[in-house]
C-alpha cells in the first residue's frame, strides 16, 4: 500500500523573515504609540542616535523607508522637537538631521521596553543562539546590499 501522505514544504525564509518583521513592527508600534510616534518614526530615531547627523537619504536608506516618505518623517519629528535640521559645513546645500535633547529623552524612555520586546522575542534562544541569530541576518542583509 502506498502512503499517501504528502509532506509539506516549511515555509520559506523570505516569508518568515516578513512574518518576523510585521509583528515586531505591530508589538513596536503599539509601545511608542502613547508617545505620539509610529515605528518607522522610532526607527528613524534610533538611527540618528547611533549616527547624528545623516542626510535625509542615508537616513531613508538606513531607516528602510523611501526617499520620497522620509521628507515627512523628518518634517514630522521636527515639529515634535526631537530632530533638528542644520546645514552641513561641508556641504552647504546638504542639511544634516540631527536629534535633539528631547528626541534622546523619548528614546531613553523607551529604552527598557523595546529591550523586553527584543527579550521576549529571544527568550527561547540560548545567549550562543541569540549571537548566530544576529551574524546570520547579518550576513544576510550584506549578502543583499
Amino acid at each position: 500500500m502506498l502512503d499517501t501522505q504528502v509532506t509539506k514544504a516549511p515555509p520559506s525564509l523570505l516569508y518568515m523573515v516578513k512574518q518576523v518583521e510585521l509583528v515586531v513592527r505591530s508589538h513596536l508600534d503599539e509601545l511608542v504609540r502613547p508617545s505620539g510616534i509610529t515605528a518607522l518614526q522610532y526607527t528613524a530615531l534610533t538611527v540618528l542616535e547611533r549616527h547624528d547627523g545623516l542626510s535625509a537619504a542615508q537616513l531613508a536608506r538606513d531607516s528602510f523607508v523611501t526617499a520620497q516618505s522620509i521628507a515627512d518623517l523628518v518634517r514630522s519629528l521636527e515639529t515634535r522637537g526631537v530632530v533638528r535640521r542644520e546645514r552641513n559645513p561641508s556641504n552647504r546645500r546638504e542639511l544634516r538631521i540631527l536629534l535633539t535633547k528631547e528626541g534622546r529623552a523619548l528614546l531613553a524612555q523607551h529604552e527598557a521596553p523595546v529591550r523586553e520586546l527584543e527579550e521576549r522575542m529571544m527568550r527561547d534562544l540560548t545567549a550562543h543562539q541569540t549571537e548566530q541569530f544576529r551574524q546570520a541576518l547579518t550576513k544576510a542583509w550584506h549578502a543583499l546590499s
